[in-house]
């Protein structure tokens, strides 16, 4: 059975039992807790934690998940995934025990005919937690299991909460007996290799506090509603219908390492090194491609950076199983093809999704090459220093700022012969989780910290925003709280933060800043600096007291700074614009990527398929102010996501939408999901000015723009610019590029005069550099640093003249000079026919010295350069020459 015809059953079953369908969520959720959504009930938290109610009694979904916590496990075994797909049956105070178990027994074991897995019954054993007697009860009275295969195990095993305050409670699991040829009788308790677990079914029941019941703490009391939480293994599942050993033999996972044997000529399951790197490539290539699906894209922080080590795990486990040329472009393909049936978007959006992928692959090639001169410095740094060993913290650089697994560090010193401090590489490594797990305790904290506003969220509901139509409104104080906590009251110098029964205050998301104003009562001001969600649907007023007293229940006029407001809207309105003028230059593939919208100004992130080009980012501004002239009326609207989707709104990656969303129109030109504030009409934003335009990662680029008087007062300061300049060279504005280009040719042709000049200097030194030479052992040796500035062909000239004047006499010839500019240093070394003859090679001089004008370089026998980056160590490498020059005359 296909693991797309698995998902179909799965959902069919639930659909006919009625639940609603509801898509998998992105994998990137607003959640302080999760880097990706990680579970099937991540995007049903929020129905679970009370902080808002569900929109339907019971529901079904085939989530996909990335785990990324054990990443450098993957491959070792075949337990390990980031990507995974989650099949999940949920209740919110609909059925409970009963339920679930009956629903999850009858998909498991009826027929296939019927819809079923068609699991053998035989072959299944559950287990439950030890102070749940009513689950074993209904197992057995539902499915007919003897009491030998319902198996009690203890909270750490079967009970289940979030790992913060919060509900929780006993869960069930179903395990499927492979055979005895996998392990030992028994039991999942006994072996979990034969028995594999497929289904975990959650009955949510509890509150628990701070404690956790799986580390003996009591559960503080009952939920008032009890729920539902199932997930069932995905890949699992198909293992077993398909009758493979593993994942990584599965319908979506085999062909990609069937593409990789196909590249390296060697096979899958004939060298346990070379699996480790076929199973790295088939599942590091489906989580990427998801992830980037998703909106991310591979950058140096948080997810981006997740993205960006997966993909080059990828590229260093082609190039260990000898696959040198850049393959991510064929891989992507199979992943489409193998996983588009379920997942649509990466068929639609692939041009877009392989375009991210290779820019990454191309720009890590790169990286791999400077990480490949640095370890090959510490090789001879090591070898200098006379030992055996590369350090573990040189290791653990390579890792962490170049990418290299330790694995790739290790066969590279190998070839050079030398080990690697496994033992120091793995306490660096160490140091490095503790930092990232205390980074994730701290923010674990937030759901106990969102107690009290989800309590007022409960007692009040969710705040009314009226800001669409109204800048001002008379509101009522429903909750006041200062350092996080409820207080009665406020005075004069305090900062509190208010939640009101209405308000015209924007409360920042989407890219939009927040709104600020005054918040004005008998005898009492206030400012408000900022506004946040702090639970969905409750905004949060940060404020100061300029004067008086705020108490709870107070009634004050809430008014929005206007101008501000306006200006806000403007360069949202702006932002809009920009994105469907770059999707018109570069369809579908230049997605949006983040934004931020501020008075007058904007920004705005996209994904770029290539370089962008200034000529097009021309034609951007300029379309965009084209259509400025229409004028046309700004529309907003309220209707359903399907119907949203037909009309073709432009939905964001990363976002979260309900059934429910806001349309905002801009004509045919523009149409998007979005919950911000706009203008009326675009004319209102007068012009859109780019000032700025970068690179902000592979394959993401930023646009700056300033909209309205902003933009106008850029451009007359620009103007005014433009006949300053003209007026200092005499000449009318549009003759400039002219004068200046004649101007530039005419300072370099200067510059190329005086470099001659330099050069013919340095080349009338030759005789007395001559006869600065030393004796070693019967070879004349010249090693010294010449002036500043001289390049590379000049010292080659210059160590020839030196050889001259020195004549038939067997010779070595040095030359060093460092780049005042760059700060770089190069360096030529020449070696006569006498010098030769006595065993002295020009190219095999180099790495004596290198290192420590931190650089490399390489020849022949007769001449060898290079450069480095340190124009410090010229001195210590002059004397490393000498010395190494009298080891190889002593040796002849």
């Amino acid at each position: 059975m296909q693991t797309h015809e698995i998902n179909n059953r799965f959902t069919e079953h639930f659909r006919g039992r009625g639940h609603t369908v509801v898509p998998s969520a992105s994998l990137i959720l607003d959640d302080p807790n999760l880097l990706f959504v990680n579970a099937g009930m991540v995007q049903f938290k929020p129905y679970f934690l009370g902080d808002a109610p569900a929109p339907y009694p019971r529901a079904t979904s085939i989530q996909k998940c990335v785990r990324t916590a054990d990443i450098d496990e993957v491959g070792k075994t075949t337990r390990h995934n980031t990507f995974f797909q989650m099949a999940g049956n949920f209740s919110f105070g609909d059925y409970f025990k009963e339920g679930a178990i009956e629903h999850a027994w009858s998909l498991v074991t009826n027929s296939r005919d019927s819809g079923g897995f068609g699991f053998d019954p035989d072959r299944i054993w559950v287990t439950v937690y030890e102070h749940d007697p009513e689950a074993e009860q209904l197992w057995q009275r539902i499915s007919g299991l003897p009491p030998e295969r319902i198996q009690r195990r203890d909270a750490h095993d079967n009970y289940w909460d979030m790992g913060v305050p919060g509900p929780g409670g006993p869960c069930s699991e179903i395990y499927y007996d492979r055979g005895p040829e996998y392990g030992k009788e028994g039991g999942p308790v006994v072996d979990e290799d034969r028995y594999i677990e497929i289904w975990n079914l959650v009955f949510m029941q509890d509150i628990r506090g701070e404690g956790s019941p799986k580390d003996g703490y009591p559960v503080l009391g009952e939920l008032p509603t009890k729920n539902i939480d199932t997930g069932m293994g995905v890949e699992r599942v198909a293992c077993l219908l398909q009758g493979v050993e593993n994942v990584y033999e599965t319908d979506l996972v085999r062909p990609v390492i069937a593409k990789a044997e196909e590249f390296s000529g060697k096979r899958y399951g004939e060298e346990h090194a070379d699996d480790v790197r076929f199973r790295v490539i088939a599942d590091h290539m489906r989580s990427g491609m998801m992830l980037v699906s998703d909106g991310v894209t591979p950058s140096n922080e948080t997810r981006g950076y997740v993205l960006r080590r997966l993909l080059r795990r990828v590229v260093r486990s082609t190039r260990l199983l000898g696959v040198h040329e850049p393959v991510l472009g064929e891989f992507t393909k199979v992943v489409r093809d193998a996983m588009s049936p379920g997942y649509p978007e990466l068929a639609g959006d692939f041009d877009r999704i392989d375009s991210v992928i290779r820019n990454e692959e191309e720009a890590f090639l790169g990286t791999l090459s400077a990480g490949s001169k640095i370890f090959d410095t510490a090789v001879e740094r090591t070898r200098e220093q006379g030992a055996a060993q590369l350090p573990g913290s040189k290791a653990f650089q390579l890792h962490d700022t170049y990418g290299f697994p330790i694995d790739l560090t290790l066969e590279m010193a190998a070839e050079r012969g030398l080990s690697v401090d496994e033992q120091g590489f793995r306490e660096l490594m160490e140091q490095q989780r503790q930092r990232a797990k205390e980074d994730a305790r701290s923010r674990k904290t937030a759901h106990g910290d969102l107690s009290t506003y989800r309590t007022l969220l409960d007692e009040h509901g969710a705040t009314e925003f009226i800001g669409y139509t109204d800048l001002s409104s008379t509101s009522r104080v429903l909750g006041l709280l200062r350092d996080g906590a409820p207080v009665p009251v406020a005075g004069e110098g305090s900062r509190v933060e208010l939640v009101l029964d209405r308000t015209p205050f924007y409360a920042e998301g989407g890219g939009q800043i927040a709104d600020t104003g005054k918040l004005v009562g008998p005898g009492v001001e206030l400012e408000v600096t900022d506004v946040q969600q702090a639970v969905p649907g409750l905004s949060v007023h940060r404020a100061k007291v300029l004067g008086g007293e705020v108490a709870v229940d107070t009634r004050l006029e809430a008014g929005v700074d206007a101008e501000r407001r306006h200006a806000i809207a403007r360069s949202h309105s702006a932002t809009h614009l920009v994105h469907a003028a770059v999707r018109n230059a570069y369809g579908k593939r230049a997605a949006q990527a983040g934004s931020l919208n501020s008075p007058g100004r904007m920004r705005f992130d996209f994904t770029a398929p290539s370089a962008v080009s200034s000529d097009v980012l021309g034609g951007v501004e300029e379309e965009v102010n084209e259509y400025l002239q229409e004028d046309v009326e700004v529309d907003s609207y309220t209707t359903s996501m399907d119907r949203a989707m037909e009309l073709g709104a432009v939905a964001l990656f990363g976002e979260k939408y309900g059934d429910r969303v806001r349309v905002i129109d801009m004509g045919d030109y523009s149409r998007e999901l979005c919950g911000g504030t706009h203008v009326g009409s675009i004319g209102q934003l007068g012009v859109v000015k780019l000032v700025n335009d970068s690179s902000v990662g592979s394959g993401v680029h930023r646009v700056e723009a300033l909209v309205g008087m902003d933009a106008m007062r850029y451009i007359n300061k620009e103007h005014m610019l433009v006949n300053e300049l003209a007026d200092r060279f005499k000449v009318k504005t549009e003759d400039l590029p002219e004068r200046i280009d004649s101007m530039v040719t005419r300072l370099r042709d200067a510059e190329k005069e005086l470099k001659q000049l330099r050069v013919a200097k340095v080349l009338q030194s030759a005789g007395e550099l001559a006869g600065g030479a030393v004796d070693i052992d019967g070879v004349s040796l010249v090693a010294v640093r010449v002036a500043d500035g001289v390049d590379g062909n000049s010292l080659r000239a210059l160590s020839g003249e030196v050889r001259g004047k020195l004549g038939s006499r067997p010779s070595v010839v040095a030359l060093f000079s460092a780049d005042p500019d760059t700060g770089k240093v190069g360096f030529v070394v020449a070696a006569s026919p006498g010098a030769q003859d006595r065993g002295v090679a020009a190219g095999e001089l180099v790495p004596s010295f290198a290192a420590h004008i931190g650089g490399r370089g390489g020849g022949k026998a007769e001449m060898a350069q290079g450069g480095g980056s340190d124009p410090s160590g010229i001195d210590t490498a002059i004397e490393a020459l000498r010395k190494e020059l009298e080891q190889v005359v002593a040796r002849a």
